[in-house]
């Protein structure tokens, strides 16, 4: 089993750079104009849990971005997905 050392000297530097990108991604959406966008709130609250000392971050991250709607839409106006969820 690998140790904390060995997973920060394979990683780590990755990690660096997604943490990086998405501080720049952050960065150019409060340089620009606009409303206010429930994607970039998700995001936001995300954050906290990235920070939190859990074992379960990964799933925590993911389900905080997650669509909880128990029925599914009448019909997609675009193909693809928005990444979280719309508030009703």
């Amino acid at each position: 089993m690998p140790t904390k050392q060995d997973l920060l000297d394979l990683q780590f530097i990755d990690a660096r750079h997604k943490l990086i990108d998405l501080a720049a991604f952050l960065d150019r959406i409060d340089r620009h104009p606009g409303a206010a966008d429930f994607r970039y709130a998700a995001l936001q609250a995300a954050i906290p849990i990235l920070l939190a000392a859990r074992p379960d971050r990964a799933r925590a991250v993911l389900d905080a971005l997650s669509d909880h709607s128990p029925d599914p839409i009448p019909k997609a106006t675009f193909q693809g997905a928005l990444g979280a969820a719309q508030p009703a």
